[in-house]
């Protein structure tokens, strides 16, 4: 996050003094229509209020032990043949996509593509993040303005991809037959005669060496019929020329199908290679790729470089290339032979991206339907039947298609994704059936480990007391599950409760930013008339997806917006500003992005303000809206220094930290300003080992402060200097920065003037400096957490708890708790506090944890199967390749 140098959470090594591995603690381990005008706001939500809509059964590769699979997985990957490996990388993508993790999901297709041992699988996952990448297109431009390009899965040059091999020559310099026979022979085409080299025809292959040196009739003539083999009078000339020099030359695409197809015929290896190839320089359109793609299938020529670079073209355009029906007859029509042409032995990687882009599109399409179906078709093995009946079933459960659906789910769950159980007793739901449904759960639970998904699917089949304790149940196991939430919340407002409703639909809020669940709160929110409270909250929905539409899409969010416009106070530019300062002042990141959202509707300075809201997206959690935000600043900046300043945030966010220094060096160049110093100094810091960088960024954020700017970013520029000054031991010049931030309202500065009062041996002082943070912070969790560091235990486990409860997916408290259940010799009990947590958020370091307690109490197996989970996470993580290392010479 760019917000600040200082990492919110003691997790972060770098500012936890005394932790690690200590053999003598493990506590020592951790730190529709528009209503009309005449209606209420309050009177539109009553319906939505009452009707929560069950959560959908997601088409993705759930496994129930998430972790066994990824260590099988990346054990299969240290042992497997390289050839095996793009396959397993494709399994792990589908696990982390299920569990959410789009990073990870991406870096697992990056190490499909880069070890792809064919150029087929390379063509696949290259478009597959191209695809996963599609709101960075803009990245590829700004690199272009710092000489760089971003070529990294862009079109491959097919034909160097496949090298050409080194070709046999038949037949010898002389003829076997009698000397009386030419050295020249003729060949008769329909249009007229070509007369060639003997020897060198018959050099192509061995079907010509044989005719024209062996045993056959035309070894004795000069004039050979070629009239019925479909060559022109051009084409042979072509092949003529080719048998004495190997090059074709400049030929028109009829001339080349026909060489192709004459080379097929009389086994012309060298020819046909070399015609592909020309043939593959042709393909400069989705349009020219099919149409080649289809000559290629329908003749079965080998054409390999062809159909490669028809492939490469079409896959360039996903998904729009989707909507093309003569693609998708291309790809449907394709038999098992054609596909051998088409994509080689990947079919199985082809259609699981064509299947995802197409649901992504719209699932209920027979694009959809029948690019799954040919999944199903495919799928091997346990895992990819899991994964294509799985998905499948889901499509016609959506469709309504219950037989085929039921089919489907059986089929899956056979396979062993007991996940497909929900499709089974939605189904059996549908059909009348819920105590089946309800039974089909409750045996599910009693025979696994259970998880949060089965208590929330078996509660859409109960009532009353034993619904909602399902609902608790699952919110227990896996408190990121809206739908309990949610259901909760609208319970509690029928029973005109809205209060105790808007207090629990906040309790997932403050940590989760779910559109549907600010939907219900913008509801709630009505019925207490609150509009100034849900028009925010329509606001955040607005920034977030535009698009938006509530009441189970019957009006556009924007639409709604407009109505409460009318209930709510309107401020000019300068209340927007003093607003915006006293929400930012609270962190109250949502109701900042709100007033921003009505800066932009005013004609205020667009650029700075989108670049605001952008830092607030990525406090939110909310990457791709972030980036979409730097994006419309770069669009608006008012100058050119202001916009290299946003180029530079966008080079930075997705990893280009040299080419965003540069844009803020020529920034710098053209005028000094806050930001662009801000900018570089902060790249600097957070990508510099050099300690004299530290100096540097000292000078830098000083020049930054020296430069007109509003407080909202001179508060951030003082709390980061005093960040850097703490890692410089200048504690002094710490204090003094935070002070002077506090005293412009930069709250989070409680937090750095906590820590070096606790760096001074006053951890009382510490512990009421962050007091007062909790105090004035509306988002309060991660304040919580960092005052647990500066109290004695019971405190510490109290401000803990707290957390947990505020913000379930902070992963420090589990991590605290089960280090003093070990302490207390509570083995068990402190694996299991871990266990709640990864299981339902991958971690490296729970597992990290995890292993270690594994392999104290010598479950060697447990500790092995967490390293090899923990490593799917981060490959190159040192402490757990050592640990790993450690715990395999223990195996028997």
């Amino acid at each position: 996050m760019r917000s600040s140098f200082l990492s919110e959470s003691p997790c972060d090594e770098q500012h936890i003094h005394g932790y690690g591995f200590n053999p003598q603690s493990w506590l020592q381990v951790e730190r529709g229509k528009l209503p009309k005008s005449s209606y209420s706001p309050s009177s539109m939500c009553s319906e939505s209020l009452i009707k929560i809509a069950e959560p959908p059964v997601v088409p993705l590769y759930k496994p129930l032990d998430y972790v066994e699979v990824l260590s099988r997985i990346h054990e299969e990957l240290e042992q497997c043949m390289p050839s095996e490996r793009p396959g397993l990388y494709l399994v792990q993508s589908q696990v982390f996509r299920g569990l959410g993790e789009a990073k990870l999901r991406q870096r697992s297709l990056h190490s499909a593509w880069r070890c792809a041992s064919t150029v087929h699988e390379k063509v696949i996952f290259g478009a597959w993040l191209r695809y996963e990448k599609r709101g960075e297109e803009i990245i590829s431009d700004v690199l272009a303005s710092c000489r760089k390009c971003c070529r990294e899965f862009g079109p491959l040059d097919i034909a160097s991809e496949m090298p050409v091999g080194n070709f046999e020559i038949f037949g010898s310099s002389e003829t076997s037959s009698s000397s009386r026979v030419s050295s020249m022979v003729t060949f008769q085409m329909r249009d007229g005669r070509v007369t060639c080299d003997r020897c060198k025809i018959a050099s192509l292959s061995i079907p010509f060496s044989s005719m024209l040196n062996g045993p056959f009739t035309e070894s004795q003539l000069e004039l050979v019929d070629l009239s019925e083999n479909g060559i022109s009078l051009e084409g042979m000339r072509a092949v003529s020329e080719f048998s004495s020099t190997y090059r074709l030359g400049d030929l028109p695409l009829e001339i080349l199908l026909e060489i192709l197809v004459f080379a097929n015929t009389f086994c012309c290896d060298r020819l046909k290679d070399a015609c592909d190839r020309q043939l593959a320089s042709f393909v400069s359109s989705r349009q020219d790729a099919v149409e080649l793609m289809a000559l290629a299938l329908a003749f079965e020529e080998n054409a390999p470089v062809l159909a490669a670079s028809c492939l490469q073209m079409i896959l360039q355009e996903l998904p729009d290339c989707l909507t093309d029906d003569l693609v998708i007859s291309l790809f449907l029509g394709a038999t098992s032979q054609q596909q051998l042409i088409m994509v080689g032995q990947a079919s199985f990687l082809l259609y699981c991206l064509l299947s995802e882009v197409a649901m992504n599109i719209d699932p209920r399409t027979e694009t959809a339907v029948c690019l799954s179906e040919k999944l199903v078709q495919l799928a091997a093995t346990p895992t990819q039947k899991q994964i294509a009946f799985h998905q499948l079933g889901c499509i016609r459960l959506l469709r309504k298609e219950y037989i085929e659906a039921e089919c489907r789910f059986e089929v899956a769950f056979s396979a062993g994704h007991v996940y497909s159980i929900a499709g089974l007793a939605r189904i059996a739901g549908m059909q009348g059936q819920k105590a089946l449904a309800y039974e089909k759960l409750s045996s599910v639970i009693a025979s696994n480990l259970p998880l949060g998904w089965m208590y929330l699917e078996r509660s859409l089949y109960s009532e009353g007391d034993r619904k909602l304790a399902d609902l608790d149940k699952a919110t227990e196991l896996d408190p990121t599950l809206t739908y309990p939430y949610m259901y909760r919340a609208a319970s509690l407002m029928r029973k005109k409760d809205a209060k105790l409703a808007l207090e629990e639909i906040n309790r997932l809020l403050g940590f989760k930013l779910a559109l549907e669940c600010l939907e219900l709160r913008i509801c709630l929110y009505l019925a207490l008339e609150d509009y100034k409270s849900a028009i925010c909250d329509i606001h955040a929905i607005l920034t977030l997806s535009p698009e938006y539409r509530m009441l189970e899409g019957r009006v556009a969010a924007s639409k709604i917006g407009t109505l409460l416009g009318a209930h709510v106070e309107q401020w000019n530019t300068a209340e927007c500003w003093l607003q915006l300062y006293e929400r930012w002042s609270s962190v109250d990141d949502i109701g900042s992005l709100s007033v921003i959202y009505r800066m932009l509707e005013s004609d205020a300075a667009k650029g700075v303000l989108y670049f605001r809201q952008s830092l607030l997206l990525l406090r939110l959690n909310c990457p791709e809206a972030a980036m979409r935000s730097l994006q419309l600043a770069r669009h608006h900046a008012g100058t050119e220094h202001e916009r290299l300043v946003y180029e530079g945030w966008l080079l930075y966010d997705t990893g280009h930290c040299e080419e965003a220094l540069q844009k803020a060096e020529e920034s710098i160049s053209i005028q000094r300003s806050f930001e662009a110093f801000f900018l570089k100094a902060y790249v600097l810091a957070d990508s510099g080992v050099d300690p004299s960088y530290s100096a540097t960024v000292i000078s830098l954020l000083e020049d930054a402060l020296k430069c007109p700017s509003d407080r909202l970013r001179k508060g951030q520029a003082l709390n980061n200097l005093g960040g850097v000054y703490v890692d410089c031991g200048k504690l002094d010049s710490a204090a003094d920065c935070y002070t002077s931030a506090l005293k412009i309202r930069h709250t989070r500065a409680h937090q750095g003037l906590a820590r070096v009062h606790f760096l001074r041996n006053n951890r009382d002082a510490a512990y009421e400096e962050m007091t007062k943070l909790i105090e004035k912070a509306k988002n309060n969790a991660s304040a919580y957490e960092k005052r647990s560091e500066y109290c004695e235990r019971e405190q510490t486990i109290t401000d803990l708890q707290t957390v947990t409860q505020l913000d379930p997916l902070r992963v420090y408290p589990y991590r605290y708790r089960a280090a003093v259940l070990m302490d207390s010799h509570k083995e068990n009990d402190a694996i299991a506090e871990l266990s709640r947590a990864i299981a339902f958020k991958a971690d490296l370091h729970l597992l990290h944890l995890r292993a270690a307690f594994h392999e104290h109490i010598g479950d060697v197996p447990s500790a092995l199967r967490d390293c090899r989970a923990a490593l799917s996470l981060d490959p190159n993580h040192q402490e757990m390749l050592e640990l790993q290392k450690r715990v395999n010479s223990q195996e028997p």
